[in-house]
């Protein structure tokens, strides 16, 4: 089997058998194609004849390489994908060892979540108000983020189907995996007075498509025109933060576990397989709780 073969077989392993999404399958093939590249340009023709030496040594060119340095994280992801590529080899008896097994990616420093305050958040919402088509659509869609903590990906995926029973969003997550999630009053207002006064009018404007957020041509809403809609909210809103998709994802968890919420509902609302992924959350409000102290109690310093 080349090395070609085997990365194609490897592929739509993940994408049919494991369902893991467009997305993550298309950064496999990147990070493989670079690395059977390197393999290819060191005489290595399969993956029988792949050695842990060249494993290690292209671990060691990830870090040394002259075009576009790699970050920890992408260092990270990228041997990651190399250790998945080689376990799989190894499970349908393609190679008789794991070469990839004594490989480890480098520790990431731990990075908690960026969520904005919830006044800051109003300010950010507030700054989509208006009668016009674009931004009846605006208003729309982030109060959908901040309500539902979808993954922008996950909102810009939605079809008008998919809000359902006046309350509820019906999300598409990683792999496929479904999630039902309530809408609260604001962005169910927001998703009506878009539907009613500003979807048909964007929908003439293209060819037919069941999609629910609608471009200025009538063409379903991009993940880089939600960004852009995003950035232009926080700039009229006069946010001295950054603002990104993620930051509405990221509030939605922190503003709910301040507020009350069981870490295992937020699991299920963000639509996390661990809880683990989601308690980093908790980490964020307890910072905030310690700082809030810290300042206000007058025996604290």
């Amino acid at each position: 089997m080349t090395l070609a073969a085997a990365v194609d077989t490897f592929l739509r392993h993940v994408a049919i058998e494991r369902g893991l999404a467009t997305n993550t399958v298309a950064a496999y093939r990147r990070d493989l194609a670079g690395y059977t590249s390197w393999l290819e340009s060191q005489g290595v023709q399969g993956p029988a004849q792949v050695t842990a030496a060249q494993v290690s040594a292209y671990a060691q060119h990830l870090t040394t390489r002259d075009e576009s340095k790699l970050s920890a994280s992408s260092m990270a992801r990228v041997l990651s994908t190399v250790r998945g590529f080689h376990r799989f080899l190894l499970d349908e008896h393609v190679v008789e060892t794991d070469v990839a097994h004594e490989i480890r990616p480098p520790k990431l420093a731990s990075r908690l979540p960026k969520a904005i305050s919830i006044d800051q958040m109003a300010a950010l919402l507030a700054a989509t108000d208006g009668d016009s088509v674009q931004s009846l659509r605006d208003k729309a869609l982030l109060e959908l983020l901040y309500a539902t903590g979808a993954r922008v990906s996950e909102a810009v995926d939605l079809n008008v189907d998919d809000v359902f029973e006046e309350d509820i969003v019906r999300l598409m997550g990683k792999g496929g995996k479904q999630r039902i999630v309530p809408l609260g009053s604001y962005a169910r207002s927001a998703i009506d007075a878009y539907l009613v006064r500003a979807r048909p009018t964007l929908s003439v404007r293209g060819k037919s498509t069941p999609a629910l957020f609608l471009g200025l041509r009538g063409q379903r809403v991009s993940r880089q025109n939600a960004w852009l809609i995003i950035q232009a909210a926080a700039k009229r809103a006069k946010l001295e933060v950054q603002v990104s998709p993620h930051t509405f994802r990221h509030s939605f968890a922190t503003h709910l576990l301040a507020g009350g919420a069981d870490v295992r509902v937020v699991q299920e609302l963000l639509g996390h397989s661990s809880v683990a992924t989601t308690q980093i959350y908790t980490l964020v409000t307890i910072d905030s709780l310690r700082d809030t102290y810290t300042t206000s109690h007058p025996r604290a310093r």
